[in-house]
């Protein structure tokens, strides 16, 4: 274990102590929002997505040390677990390493050289490859002489040419089992290798890229793998290795001597094993380790676009007319009250066949007057471009105020259709509830998709290619941390909601909803206690991401956990305040700047970190860390894509980010791309460094496509300005 925590502390660079307290956290089963929030003098104030990373890499390095005891106890099975073996298998790094060094002692079906060696041919390999007797010197006999032996028709070994064959065979299977041959043959590929796409159809096809491509293996992007993967399987496209440029029978033969007597016929079977074994294995292994180096890094940026989407800023308090457009069908208007509550739902029909637009107007203005709607939601699905004209006309007309933001539908007709959106709400159709959910969207975007399967939120790339577990159990952290770092009213929250919370499972939302319901509502965060299956432990990890605001004890409605509760109340008295004076404490940091922070903390009998994380909370008890954002870009008026000319300068929001840039969303219905050469007047090699997915930015059309519906654009200054 020691070995472990002395290989994460190296390759994360943190300090050892810090990463054992954090291990230490982990094993003892508390959740990792809580560590990050809750326990920073143990870990050294890391944060929450760095104790992720820490936690992967555990799970991985526990699972290869563990399948080091594995092989080398499969080895001493055979009683050939030598300490030269075991040294090798205890200094290997990476899985593939250990299975190399396993590899000659694997079970194998029967092949070429184990028939060779049931006819007893195995001490002939062995006097070939040394090329020497039994006293050490030279081998002075032919390859026939030396065969000759070991003819043996009962054996079914006829001629001194069966036999070398045979031999051989023993060879190139040796050469193709020895781990640091595969080692280095490997490490050659991957430096100097390339992938060969070429065409398996004529058709044109989205594909027509990679019809004829060659990329460097240490070249290649994420995306281009993946894209390459998805042709072949759809049998679009066909895909070599290419090894480059190296001699691999030199490789093979780096030991054996240049004048050995039999060195053609080692150069013979090198090659033998390299074309029959070797490469076909190697080629293998590196297609799979470049698909999963390029679904970690599709899993990756999936999770940072999902961060900011889910923690794009909330319209607090707006009245909101959620819009889901349609052609035949109508759209679907809800409107939300400022609390999230429908108060009214309709159908209208701007759009064609029907063509209704004056009498949809007046729909709409009822709408507007009735309940006093300040925004407008509208969703991008089909006929949302019409949809987003004619609100833009009718906000024209209406002159009140009113004003719109086209919001991403992906996964509201899953939430619609599932069983969570029939309980919510039983008594709307799949379209009407489509509409609510997009109405919520824009004034609380996390409240409203947690509610979705991540994978179905629409900020990635290939997440149906991705192995799916692995893709779940990254998205579900990201959805994790953003809800705990935002924290859940204990009253209001959705069942949907409280069980991202940490410490809580699905089963445990539903009985605290069921409490909530049967008690009108919890009164102190105590009170969770009372919980069926709500334990102690259960209790330590989420109470503090639960906020009572009711409360009568004011620090059930921040984030102060209830085990500092006496920490929190030794502050106040320290800095001369008390309880009924939090979130007036204007000068709360003067006061503890005076005091001493270092001797408030002892006094207090917390640290230094958890003691500025007290203070900060007294002072904006419940604040939401999405308010510190910039506001989503609203809109009264729409443009075409027609409108757009090279050099107009826009207002855009980040709707995607890809390895190869950014997607943004000026307003004309067809998302531009910044690629991302384009992002920065500097180097960029990973466009998340620059822009994150909600963020609002300034860009400049360089080229429009209508025909193709292609938009590019840029984020450098111009030249001279």
């Amino acid at each position: 274990m020691q070995t472990i925590i002395t290989t994460l502390s190296q390759e994360l660079s943190l300090r050892p102590e810090h990463v054992q307290a954090v291990v230490s956290l982990l094993d003892e089963g508390n959740t990792i929002p809580f560590i990050a929030r809750y326990r920073k003098e143990q870990h050294g104030t890391m944060d929450d997505q760095t104790i992720r990373v820490l936690s992967d890499r555990l799970q991985y390095l526990r699972g290869l040390d563990q399948r080091k005891q594995e092989v080398k106890a499969a080895i001493a099975a055979q009683d050939k677990l030598t300490p030269d073996i075991e040294a090798a298998i205890d200094a290997a790094s990476i899985l593939t390493e250990v299975e190399d060094i396993y590899r000659p002692f694997r079970p194998k079906r029967r092949t070429r050289a184990s028939i060779a060696r049931e006819k007893g041919l195995e001490p002939l390999a062995a006097l070939i490859l040394s090329g020497r007797d039994g006293t050490g010197a030279p081998l002075s006999q032919g390859l026939e002489e030396l065969c000759a032996p070991y003819i043996d028709a009962d054996k079914d070994v006829n001629s001194p040419e069966e036999a070398l064959q045979g031999a051989k065979d023993i060879l190139a299977e040796g050469f193709s089992d020895d781990a640091d041959t595969r080692k280095r043959l490997r490490e050659n590929i991957q430096r100097k290798g390339s992938l060969s796409c070429s065409a398996a159809t004529e058709e044109d096809t989205v594909y027509r890229l990679y019809y004829d491509f060659q990329g460097r293996l240490d070249k290649l992007q994420s995306h281009q793998v993946l894209a390459m993967d998805r042709g072949e399987r759809e049998d679009v496209l066909k895909i070599s290795l290419l090894p480059g440029e190296f001699s691999p029978s030199q490789v093979i033969l780096r030991k054996c001597p240049t004048l050995h007597p039999f060195r053609a016929v080692l150069e013979e079977v090198a090659e033998d094993a390299w074309d029959r074994l070797i490469f076909p294995s190697l080629e293998r292994e590196i297609r799979k380790a470049l698909t999963e180096q390029a679904d970690e890094q599709a899993i990756r940026t999936f999770a940072l676009n999902l961060r900011p989407l889910l923690m794009q800023p909330p319209v607090k308090g707006k009245v909101t007319l959620g819009f889901d457009p349609a052609y035949r069908t109508g759209c679907k208007l809800a409107v939300v009250d400022g609390n999230s509550k429908v108060l009214e739902t309709a159908v209208i029909y701007p759009t064609k066949p029907h063509n209704k637009v004056e009498e949809s107007k007046r729909v709409l203005r009822r709408l507007c007057d009735t309940h006093s709607v300040q925004c407008i939601a509208i969703g991008n699905g089909t006929a949302g471009r019409e949809s987003e004209i004619f609100v833009s006309e009718f906000i024209k007309e209406y002159g009140h105020g009113v004003s719109y933001m086209v919001v991403s539908e992906a996964g509201a007709s899953v939430y619609s259709a599932s069983k969570l959106g029939a309980e919510e709400f039983p008594d709307y159709d799949v379209s009407l509830r489509s509409a609510v959910s997009i109405a919520r969207r824009l004034q609380d975007p996390l409240a409203e998709l947690v509610k979705i399967d991540p994978k179905a939120i629409g900020v990635g790339q290939y997440q149906h290619d991705m192995p799916q577990a692995r893709l779940s159990e990254a998205l579900d952290g990201v959805v994790e941390d953003c809800v705990n770092a935002v924290g859940v009213d204990l009253n209001t929250a959705s069942p949907s909601l409280l069980r991202r919370v940490a410490g809580i499972s699905p089963a445990v939302a539903k009985n605290v909803a069921a409490y909530r319901e049967e008690n009108g509502g919890f009164s102190t965060r105590r009170e969770l206690l009372k919980v069926p299956k709500l334990g102690p432990k259960a209790f330590e990890q989420c109470a503090g991401f639960l906020r009572v605001p009711e409360s009568k004890k004011p620090l059930d409605g921040t984030a102060v956990h209830p085990e500092s509760y006496a920490a929190a109340e030794k502050l106040l008295e320290l800095c001369g305040y008390t309880l009924g004076d939090i979130g007036a404490l204007s000068d709360l940091d003067l006061r503890l700047k005076a005091f001493g922070p270092e001797k408030a903390a002892e006094a207090c009998g917390v640290g230094l970190p958890t003691l500025r994380d007290i203070a900060a909370e007294l002072q904006k008890p419940g604040r939401d860390p999405r308010d510190q954002l910039p506001p989503p870009l609203l809109r009264t008026d729409v443009m075409d894509i027609a409108d757009l000319t090279p050099g107009m300068k826009l207002s855009g929001t980040v709707r995607n980010v890809v390895d190869f840039g950014a997607f943004v969303d000026i307003g004309v219905h067809q998302d531009g791309l910044v690629h991302v050469s384009q992002l920065s007047d500097r180097f960029v090699r990973d466009p998340n460094q620059v822009v994150k997915v909600g963020d609002v930015v300034q860009v400049r059309v360089l080229e429009v496509d209508e025909k193709k519906k292609r938009i590019s654009l840029t984020m450098k200054k111009e030249s001279g300005s």
